[in-house]
């Protein structure tokens, strides 16, 4: 089967306006038509908003400085545990070693990673956060207001 671009018919007859469309389907939804007292919006709507692009950084930050300081920390003793092992079985103190005093030093470690996740987040996510949240009050005000 070949396709022939070429009309089959030259003159075509009036028809309805091109903004007239036939239901095909019968059971498919149909379009609900613009309010004809609808403003537009003077907005852009809470999807494409360039806050959330800024939230999403925000967290992504907060994320790899919390993962980098307690993962970080753990990678690096488990570095000195492979490749340093006179340095850690050497003694700080009387029977401590220096391996065992860096995994102890690993719980603190970990607390700071939480302290800073908790302290960015208050300082550089939340705040965003917020004024996301109050622009969609807003936006559902306005909508709630048509």
């Amino acid at each position: 089967m070949s396709y022939d671009p070429s009309p089959s018919h030259p003159y075509r007859p009036p028809g309805p306006p091109a903004s007239y469309t036939y239901d095909t389907y019968p059971w498919a939804p149909q379009e609900a038509p613009e309010p004809a007292g609808r403003r537009p919006q003077r907005h852009t709507a809470l999807g494409h908003h360039s806050d959330l692009r800024v939230l999403r950084s925000a967290y992504r930050w907060q994320r790899r400085v919390a993962t980098l300081t307690a993962l970080g920390y753990f990678v690096l003793f488990l570095i000195l545990s492979a490749f340093a092992p006179s340095f850690m079985t050497s003694t700080v103190t009387d029977g401590l070693p220096t391996g065992l005093l860096l995994a102890l030093v690993q719980v603190p470690v970990t607390w700071l990673a939480v302290a800073l996740y908790e302290q960015t987040a208050r300082r550089r996510v939340d705040p965003i956060a917020d004024r996301i949240r109050r622009h969609a009050e807003l936006d559902a005000k306005r909508e709630g207001a048509r």
